[in-house]
Parts: C-alpha cells; structure tokens; sequence
C-alpha cells in the first residue's frame, strides 16, 4: 500500500514539473522577464520603439488536470484569456500585435482584348503598415499594372493608394495612403541575418480576401533562390510551410517575437493552392531597397559595366563593356569587331567578325568562384556604388587582380 501510494505521488510530481517545463518554452527562464517580450527595432534597426506584446504571467488552474485532478500551470493575458501552452501564447500574443497592420490591398487593372475591347480585372492582395506617414510594403506583383489600388485598414477603412516607389527585381513595392496616424499601427521590423531552419514562424494575410487570415509553421529552408517577374533571380529567400494562398503575397512573415522577419511572395503549387511550401523576402533584402524607393522610387543598384558576357565551363568571357563604364576604366577587356576581307567565289568583300581572342575571362569575385552570370550579379548587388570590387580575370593563359569601383546604375 505504502509502495503504491509513493509511486503515485512520485508520477504526479514528475507530471506537475513536465507541464511546468512545457509552460516555460522547454528551458528555464529568468525571474521576472517574460520569454515573449521582444527586442522591437524601426526602419533602420534602432530598438526604440515600446513593446506591443501582451505580457502573459504565469498561473495555477486548481484541478486543470484531467488525471487526478491535480493543478497545472497556465499562462494568464491581461483580458483574462489564459493560454495553456507557450506555443499558443506566443500565437496569440503575436496575432495581438500585428494583425492592426496588416492591410487588404484591391486593384483594378485595364486587360485589351480584341476587337477594339477592354476587361477590367480586380486582384486582391496583402501588405503590412511600416510608419505612420501612410507607407504601406507589399509585393510587386501585387499592384502590377493596376489603374487603382485600394488598401483596406484593420477597422475596415478604406483609401485610395498611390504608389511611392517599386523594385520589379525584387518584387518589392511600396504605396501610400492619406489615413489618420490614429489607425495606423507600423508593425516592428525585425533582422534575417540569424534566422535558423526550424524557428517558428507565423503569417499573416489575407487569402481569398480572407482578411488578416494567420496560419503557423516552421521556416523549412534558407537561402532559397525565386524568379521575379523581371526575371531576375531573388536570393536568400526563406522558404516555409505555413499555408500561404493567394492574396497573401505581400503579408508579412513574423517570427515568435512579433518582428517582421520577411514578406510572403510566393508558393511553389500546381494547382494554385497551398502544397506546404512558401517563400517570402527576407527583411534584410527589404531594409536596404524600401529606403531608396522612399526617395527616389525605384532602386539605385550598383554597375559594374559589363553589358554582355559568355558563360563558359571556366568562366565569364566577357563580350560587350560599357563605353567608359568602370570595367572598361579599370582596364577590362571584352571582345573587338574588326573588319576582315573575305573571299567569296571571284569577289572579295569585306565584313564586320566579332574576336574574341582578346576578350578576358572572369574567373572570381572578392574572392568567390564565378561560373554563371548569376554569381558576378549576386556579388555586385551586396555592395553599393562607388564600392570596390576586385575580379580574377584570365587574359594571356595569365590570373591576375583588376580592382573595379562600381558605378550607378543611373
């Protein structure tokens, strides 16, 4: 009997510590700190900006356990909303903050059709509220081609949108609308440079107009590489399998902090429909884009001034330069047009033949092998103009350095 009673006492306290462990996130965590508390940061990174999460304290729920009646551990919101696993906490306490900045985006673009007809097409689309000026991020792709644009706040008002700037390549757009900054909530923008695979991640948006629709996952994959619709290739793309369905490409991706971590663009599908596999834009790729768009409205990209290339087994042979362009300065060489007499039949014509014997091949980048355009462009979009870049160029059956200061693509 004593032994009988003993083990039962000893399951019910292994069970009480279980369920506390659980509540707590698996690891012990400092007194008096809330594990949801997040590290909140602006535009340009400052953490200056007050914590929206709600801070969940700790509770017992008397007889909360369906074995043996026993007390458990429960996490209590300040409305009274008492959430029973720290997982479903941070959800909740997420969605709290964010879903006040996550806007429906309406367009209605002019399709030409034959005979001299038109159809008017509506698309319907997401985007998140990043100041209180009226800015609003979505995609590209979204407002893409539209005659208007509508955006709808979280209390259903609505206005009319202008765009302020966009960057086709990376299918990044940026609106604005004339709301009073009493119903525009910025949500907090956040660092992709420490995301790990498995990290819990939470989106937010609005499929089939569904609106401020959230749905949870895990990020699946880093570094994944898309095509934009200027077929550019987007890198370091996060790929996750939370449900992603159309209208919410431009929502934001949050992590369990509350931060935008990146913007849902994209799902790999063949029906059209969610298959568990999204992509979205890391925030990093958006700070340093949606600054320029603000001032200028489109991106300001680096060049290095090489017009035309071939890719080759051992590397870039390079065909056309920019005239004057930094690589021809820099002393680039690419390939030359000469005239040549040929002999046809009786008749001896001259033409124009593209040599290639003189043309340098890129093998490098600062370092970084180069067998595909994609390489030398990947490299070159990290930096900003007037940055030097150093190649490994082949002239001669010689390598050697050429440091290039790149230019502005304008």
């Amino acid at each position: 009997m004593r032994n009988a009673i003993a083990t039962g006492l000893i399951l019910f306290a292994g069970f009480f510590c279980g369920a506390l462990f659980r509540m707590n996130g698996g690891v012990p965590s400092a007194v008096g700190q809330s594990p949801l508390a997040p590290a909140s940061r602006d535009l340009g990174g400052n953490a200056n900006q007050p914590s929206a999460l709600a801070i969940a304290q700790p509770i017992q729920i008397p007889n909360g356990n369906p074995i043996g009646g026993g007390p458990v551990q429960g996490l209590l919101f300040p409305d009274g909303f008492i959430a029973m696993t720290s997982e479903e906490a941070v959800n909740v306490s997420v969605y709290d903050q964010a879903n006040r900045s996550v806007v429906n985006i309406a367009t209605r673009s002019i399709r030409p059709e034959a005979f001299m007809m038109a159809s008017e097409i509506e698309g319907n689309g997401s985007g998140s509220v990043f100041d209180q000026q009226g800015h609003i991020l979505t995609n590209y792709h979204v407002i893409e081609g539209a005659k208007d644009i509508n955006v709808t706040l979280f209390n259903g008002d609505s206005f009319p949108a202008e765009l302020v700037g966009q960057d086709p390549d990376n299918d990044i757009a940026v609106l604005k609308i004339a709301a009073p900054e009493s119903v525009l909530f910025p949500v907090v923008w956040g660092d992709s440079s420490n995301l790990r695979v498995g990290q819990h991640i939470i989106a937010i948006g609005n499929p089939f107009g569904l609106e401020r629709t959230m749905s949870t996952g895990i990020i699946s994959s880093l570094n994944r590489q898309i095509t934009s619709k200027t077929r550019r290739t987007i890198r370091s793309i996060i790929q996750i399998d939370a449900a992603l369905n159309q209208g919410n490409s431009g929502g934001p991706l949050l992590s369990s902090r509350g931060e935008l971590i990146g913007m849902n663009t994209a799902i790999a599908t063949r029906s059209g429909d969610n298959a568990g596999i999204g992509f979205a834009i890391p925030i990093n790729t958006i700070r340093r884009v949606v600054p320029q768009l603000l001032a200028t409205g489109r991106a300001q990209r680096p060049t290095i001034g090489i017009m035309q290339v071939f890719e080759t087994d051992k590397g870039l042979l390079v065909v056309n330069l920019t005239p004057n362009g930094p690589a021809e300065r820099a002393g680039l060489r690419g390939s030359k047009l000469e005239r040549r007499k040929v002999r046809r039949g009786v008749l001896t014509i001259e033409q124009e033949v593209v040599d290639h014997g003189q043309s340098d091949l890129i093998v490098g980048i600062d370092g970084q092998k180069v067998t595909k355009s994609d390489d030398l462009l990947s490299v070159i979009e990290t930096r900003k103009s007037g940055d030097q870049v150093v190649l490994n160029v082949v002239r001669d059956g010689k390598v050697f350095q050429l440091p290039v200061i790149l230019g502005s693509s304008d």
